[in-house]
């Protein structure tokens, strides 16, 4: 079922994006579709190497120079934007319309700029604003985010590691877009800081008509964002789901496994490993991607399956689904 055309911010259509290495093509977003309303959060989980963050590239248009394929369709508002050239999306849809958090918050920042003037940059680069009125918006992106205004005169190697996740934050708040797309915003931080920069973005959604995409492999800090969560394996997304079904049962065989290997504190079981390691992007398997490693791999596996849909906004590409409508328990998965 598709959401109303005037709820929809986003719509994503057979996405390709595949580069060029020394060994090969390496096809690292496979026909990736999805749909993401306004004011809605979604967490795509998945294993390191799985194309997550190929897929926030691929949204960017942030692409390396060894791109063999980018192709499909990305709508935004209503306006397709693979059309537009490089610059014609640098100017009316980078950071205007879509904007990053990037993973490593030291690496985005220029160590020899203050953060401030940083912050400010989108807002003079793409709004025009005078340096002033830029720094005064700043300010507030800063105060927005826990950060004090005063901190827009320091450089980032003066501020720990939370406050520099957040001024990353702030800068992508800071011209107002539609869309922020975040890879793994808390991976390099302790989880007291991890907790603090999830409240700060729990609070600017209820705030703010903004959308989210969080990139990740935490279940745990993900769990408290999400809306939906799309859980991508070997270049291509195997289930879209809602955040409350997900967590509590998910369907496809590799989503089960991910939330077995969760450990609870509240239950006996032991936490659950997914045996094997996932396929090589060079050469993917010619049938489900995930067959090698399923506990339930039976014959129609040797072929591609197709997106079943369990229920209103849910997908699952899965052949235990052809005529199975309800979860297909593989796990001891926690309730």
């Amino acid at each position: 079922m598709r959401p109303d055309q005037n709820d929809t911010l986003l719509r994503v259509d057979n996405l390709q994006l595949h580069f060029r290495t020394s060994r090969g093509v390496v096809q690292a977003v496979d026909g990736v579709s999805f749909e993401l309303r306004r004011n809605e959060a979604m967490v795509i989980l998945g294993e390191s190497g799985c194309g997550k963050t190929s897929l926030a590239r691929a949204l960017l248009r942030l692409l390396p120079r060894n791109v063999e394929r980018f192709s499909g369709s990305i709508t935004l508002n209503g306006q397709e934007l693979m059309g537009l050239s490089d610059e014609e999306f640098r100017q009316q849809v980078r950071w205007l319309k879509i904007s990053f958090v990037p993973q490593a918050a030291m690496n985005a920042l220029n160590p020899v700029l203050k953060v401030g003037d940083q912050v400010a940059e989108p807002l003079m680069e793409h709004l025009r604003l005078g340096r002033q009125e830029a720094l005064r918006r700043a300010a507030e992106a800063f105060t927005s985010v826990g950060v004090p205004a005063d901190f827009l005169h320091r450089y980032a190697f003066e501020l720990s590691g939370g406050m520099r996740q957040r001024v990353a934050i702030a800068m992508a708040l800071v011209t107002n877009p539609d869309l922020i797309v975040l890879d793994e915003p808390t991976s390099a931080l302790d989880v007291l800081t991890q907790a603090n920069i999830m409240n700060v973005l729990k609070r600017i959604k209820q705030e703010y008509t903004t959308s989210y995409i969080l990139i990740t492999h935490d279940i745990g800090t993900s769990s408290e964002l999400a809306d939906r969560v799309a859980t991508m394996y070997a270049g291509q997304i195997v289930e879209l789901n809602d955040a409350a079904h997900f967590f509590s049962r998910p369907y496809h065989p590799y989503a089960q496994g991910l939330m077995a290997s969760v450990p609870r504190l509240r239950q006996k079981q032991d936490p659950v490993f997914i045996p094997g390691q996932p396929p090589s992007l060079l050469q993917p398997p010619a049938g489900c991607r995930f067959a090698a490693r399923c506990p339930a791999r039976f014959e129609p596996c040797d072929q591609e399956p197709p997106l079943y849909e369990p229920g209103a906004r849910q997908q699952v590409k899965c052949w235990l689904y052809a005529e199975e409508r309800q979860p297909v328990p593989l796990y001891a998965t926690p309730t």
